[in-house]
């Protein structure tokens, strides 16, 4: 592992950058991008073609206090029951815009807690989605469960809308960080939804959990993680806690005094780090963990893992419709979100318009500076050459995108002729190497820490 001095010295400690689940980041959209633009770029899709479809669910029983995601608190169904109408109302104008043949290869229910919708609702919106358009055989249906959340009802109704992959929050298994974070969840509850999920057939789990949280230490991390092996995932997301109370207002409620220090976060990734790597984990990107069978970990493997808005995945798809309030959509041309507010996107939808609200058409060189950096951040190493001819650009034109770094990461980057690598010990930099190809500017206060 590179020094702390050294790390410091090149502000890893101290450096917020993006995660670069886009490129553009968000912060970057704007309102250039509109429902037409959307309607042309869904009609442009080529007939018999795969798409990847993402559906947002805002709405929570609980508003986690950590969580920066647009999300909403109901204590009842009704509201949801009426977003879901909406919802099926885009679905509706989506799938009059859409060539013939599509089929979906990767679909993803997110929120907010998606497991709020009832069983009825569970099949309702798959059915208006299928309708839409097929899955295609083999493909991934993944849903975001939260085990407080969850009955086997709706688990039952999930599996039989063809849901095969289920992804659950864990966070961490300390009542006191629990507590602290406002999401209670205890071991128990968690355990029995995995044995549920294993049961009703789901043959893929993934599991999140959080280091850098208030009152975290090395010995509460390794408990939580040594409690969360023992339920045998198929793959961890290992996220850095990201405290931006100015974004997330239900931050200020999380004391920013019991925070770790940057060191300490590095520290508390590495002691989970290896426990996953010790209990046989393959290691993928900067923040993730698969069983060597399983499909993120082949992918990573044979250099087709990619990134997107739920982290790194083995969708190769060039399209993901986003459908709901906030949802971010990418077309070959370009990115569109739709309006993040609840009621301006009901009210559009409802009108019989798709809610565009916001996005980015690729242009000048954004698409070869985003495919230089999702290599890096997937493989931590890129071959300028070869992406610049396949973005219709000069090698030359990506090795100067590279000047100076090997000069900037002190020898811990390197380019060799076209090659461009990260030291294995320097691959905490990677989002900051990444940023080096970044050619919008960055405001440092609107994102994560480095590590």
């Amino acid at each position: 592992m590179t020094s702390h001095s050294q790390l410091r010295r090149l502000g890893l400690f101290d450096a917020r950058v993006p995660r670069y689940t886009s490129y553009p980041t968000a912060p970057h959209f704007s309102d250039a991008v509109g429902p037409a633009d959307t309607e042309g770029w869904v009609r442009a899709i080529p007939a018999g073609g795969s798409v990847s479809v993402y559906v947002h669910v805002p709405f929570c029983r609980r508003l986690c206090w950590f969580c920066a995601c647009r999300t909403q608190g109901t204590a009842t169904s009704s509201p949801v029951r009426a977003y879901l109408e909406t919802v099926k109302k885009e679905i509706a104008l989506v799938a009059a815009m859409l060539p013939e043949g599509v089929r979906i290869e990767h679909l993803h229910w997110g929120g907010g807690t998606p497991t709020l919708l009832e069983p009825d609702m569970i099949a309702d919106l798959a059915g208006a989605i299928f309708e839409m358009a097929p899955l295609a055989p083999g493909a991934r249906f993944s849903v975001e469960i939260d085990p407080c959340e969850v009955d086997q009802a709706r688990i039952d109704a999930l599996a039989a809308a063809g849901m095969n992959r289920a992804s659950i929050g864990v966070q961490d298994f300390h009542p006191e960080i629990q507590e602290t974070i406002g999401r209670p969840q205890g071991y128990e509850i968690t355990r029995d939804t995995v044995k549920r999920l294993r049961a009703a057939g789901i043959d893929s789990l993934n599991v999140d959990i959080l280091y850098g949280l208030p009152h975290q230490t090395v010995e509460r991390i390794s408990e939580s993680v040594q409690l969360l092996l023992s339920l045998s995932p198929d793959r961890v997301a290992l996220f850095g806690y990201a405290h931006v109370p100015w974004m997330a207002k239900r931050q200020t409620l999380i004391p920013t005094e019991a925070l770790p220090s940057p060191e300490e976060r590095l520290e508390l990734f590495e002691t989970a780090r290896q426990l996953f790597l010790w209990d046989g984990y393959q290691e993928i990107g900067i923040d993730h963990f698969a069983r060597p069978g399983d499909s993120l970990a082949v992918a990573a493997r044979e250099g087709r893992m990619r990134r997107n808005f739920q982290g790194y995945t083995e969708d190769t798809s060039d399209t993901l419709i986003g459908l709901g309030a906030s949802a971010i959509s990418r077309y070959p041309q370009g990115y569109a979100q739709n309006d993040a507010v609840t009621s301006r996107y009901q009210a559009a939808v409802r009108g019989g318009r798709l809610a565009t609200a916001r996005g980015h058409r690729f242009e000048g060189e954004d698409l070869l500076r985003a495919a230089i950096i999702e290599r890096l951040m997937c493989d931590f190493e890129a071959n300028l050459d070869a992406l610049a001819r396949a973005n219709g650009a000069a090698p030359a034109q990506a090795r100067a995108m590279a000047s100076g770094i090997e000069e900037a990461f002190e020898g811990l980057v390197h380019l060799d002729g076209g090659r461009l690598w990260i030291e294995p010990q320097a691959r905490p930099l990677a989002r900051m190497v990444a940023r080096h190809f970044d050619a919008y500017e960055m405001a440092a206060s609107g994102h994560s820490p480095a590590i």
